[in-house]
């Protein structure tokens, strides 16, 4: 991994560098995505299977074949090992519990003219949630995502998955079971994503689509915005690790692994004023590499995007931390709520030595669909809130409409449009 310092004079531009990603902005990858929803609006299920069919090898002949029964969702959650469904229950739980929390209800006041002001909450009617597949195996994504819409009240949530040569996880399809999915569908890529924002002969048009996915994935997202709503343009996981005091070199690098195992282009970060923890946690990596079974992968991203940045003080980690605004900010200090007012910009904040990331992926219960590259700055964590919408109230009372419409009426005339005002001086 590289080694920067806050002290060098080139130490904000090799930052820069570092924390430089372009996610899906190739014109040929948006050309290729363009083209594939076209086709799917154009020609719906038998352009999907076809592609299916094309990318992912997948044996089925016909349409109806990509569709997972309910009885088969239920089955592989009761074939699973009472062990890893046991995990799978509690994670389940801990997650629904901690959005229950984020239910918001509707409100109404009445202000000091007799009108009714307030809000109006209201689930969204269909999502959409894509969760990869093939070797990959991502029953939390499948929860992350789920179960916020089913706490929120979504009327119907499609998930959809691929299924390379027609292979699917069982732990996925369990946990499809146990978050209160409808319907899963055995497709993935650009074609599943338009095929949700769109819908085609069987499939009616979902009104948001969440969940990760491959740059075609991202790409196609993007391109059906306005469409229907999105959670974000998800980019690489990423993990900052802030510590200070006496620590564990040996926790430190393995929270660092944990991310760069992801995949080639995932970023860890750590943070540090104690140059000795520093080396520490750096021959601690280097150890622990070499036993990883996806050494490869996690070695690229170390080498690619990983850094060890010595700072000068807590101040000058504080101010690096919001800047660099990572998903996953861990602090590994003592009495870590004292630094916990000024971090402005993080996806999720694991508060002293004991709350590592990886418990967060899984089963701690707040949200693993968090924001990348810096889109903390003015994003926030999937959540119940995102699979609902609100709407004003305004019912006014005869003397509040009276009142009311007097000041209408003079700042519509000031914006020159006469209806509006007219509109307003009528109820007077």
């Amino acid at each position: 991994m590289r080694r920067l310092s806050t002290g060098d004079a080139s130490f904000q531009q090799q930052l820069s560098a570092l924390l430089a990603f372009e996610t899906v902005n190739d014109p040929a990858l948006i050309q290729t995505v363009d083209q594939i929803i076209a086709q799917v609006r154009e020609l719906g299920n038998a352009q999907v299977l076809a592609l299916t069919q094309q990318f992912d090898q997948h044996p089925a002949q016909h349409f109806d074949e990509l569709e997972l029964s309910a009885a088969q969702l239920q089955q592989a959650f009761e074939q699973l090992d009472p062990t890893v469904r046991d995990a799978l229950e509690l994670a389940a739980g801990r997650i629904r519990e901690f959005h229950q929390r984020q239910v918001q209800p509707d409100w109404q006041y009445v202000d000091a003219l007799g009108n009714t002001l307030g809000q109006k909450v209201t689930p969204l009617d269909r999502v959409g949630i894509y969760v990869p597949g093939g070797k990959a195996s991502y029953p939390s994504s499948v929860l992350m995502n789920a179960i916020p819409a089913a706490v929120a009240g979504v009327q119907e949530i499609i998930m959809v998955v691929p299924a390379p040569k027609g292979e699917l996880n069982p732990l996925v399809l369990a946990a499809a079971h146990l978050a209160g999915v409808h319907r899963v569908l055995t497709i993935g890529g650009a074609q599943a994503v338009a095929a949700l924002a769109y819908g085609t002969e069987t499939i009616a048009p979902v009104d948001k689509i969440t969940g990760p996915g491959n740059r075609f994935v991202a790409a196609a997202k993007r391109a059906v915005f306005g469409q229907v709503g999105i959670d974000m343009i998800a980019g690489p996981s990423e993990i900052l690790v802030y510590a200070e005091g006496q620590n564990n070199p040996e926790w430190l690098a393995m929270d660092l692994l944990s991310q760069a195992e992801h995949d080639e282009v995932a970023q860890s970060i750590f943070i540090t004023p104690d140059a000795g923890l520093l080396e520490q946690v750096a021959q601690a990596i280097d150890a622990h590499l070499a036993t990883l079974p996806r050494a490869e992968i996690a070695c690229t991203s170390l080498q690619n995007r990983g850094a060890l940045v010595l700072v000068k003080d807590r101040a000058e980690a504080i101010q690096l931390i919001n800047q660099v605004a990572a998903e996953h900010l861990e602090l590994c200090m003592d009495e870590p709520e004292q630094m916990l007012p000024q971090i402005r910009h993080a996806g999720a904040i694991f508060m002293g030595r004991y709350s590592p990331e990886a418990i967060g992926d899984y089963c701690a219960g707040p949200n693993h669909v968090l924001p990348t590259s810096g889109t903390a700055r003015f994003s926030s964590p999937l959540g119940v809130y995102d699979f609902q919408k609100r709407s004003s109230i305004i019912y006014c009372s005869p003397e509040g409409s009276k009142s009311l419409a007097q000041a209408a009426d003079v700042l519509a005339q000031q914006e020159g449009l006469d209806a509006h005002a007219r509109s307003a001086r009528y109820r007077t």
